[in-house]
């Protein structure tokens, strides 16, 4: 199909239209390399948070997962429960723990916000939903039991329950 137009190009029909994904917690402009996250000493350099030495003269601007952790905005909820829990609390909390830990050391976007104590369980929630699948992830890994996962797309949300 050729249109007379020279600058006009035809609709493709056979293609989907990505829209793009609105995320608060993404920066909205490009930041000044390096910039330094006063709150955990993450810096922004090569394009992406890193756990380096703190530069001189560095600009200083809160990371996603700070400022998400400074709006109680989470990302990811993971919810531990079941008559299993009961009797392995620390044993669960040490492997989401551990997760965490992994994750972090080289991805300092990722982080456990908040562990409460629920009536059955845990809810454990995160700043990221990759970190909030890794715990959902291990915990099904190494005990077994159902796992869930509900993502939110809207919203950019993901709920993980785990349960035994």
């Amino acid at each position: 199909m050729k249109s007379r137009f020279t600058d006009f190009h035809p609709v493709r029909r056979d293609r989907l239209i990505q829209e793009t994904r609105h995320d608060a917690y993404k920066a909205k402009h490009k930041l000044p390399e390096p910039t330094l996250c006063p709150q955990c000493g993450a810096v922004f350099h090569d394009g992406r948070w890193q756990w380096l030495v703190k530069p001189a003269q560095a600009h200083e601007e809160m990371c996603p997962a700070c400022h998400r952790i400074h709006d109680d905005y989470p990302a990811g909820y993971v919810s531990v429960n079941g008559p299993f829990f009961k009797d392995h609390r620390e044993e669960l909390l040490h492997l989401a723990r551990n997760e965490e830990a992994h994750a972090k050391a080289e991805h300092p976007l990722k982080r456990i916000m908040k562990i409460e104590d629920e009536d059955d369980g845990l809810l454990i929630t995160t700043t990221d939903i990759h970190l909030a699948r890794g715990i959902g992830e291990a915990l099904h890994h190494a005990y077994q039991g159902e796992l869930a996962y509900h993502y939110n797309e809207q919203e950019n949300l993901l709920r993980v329950v785990w349960t035994r």
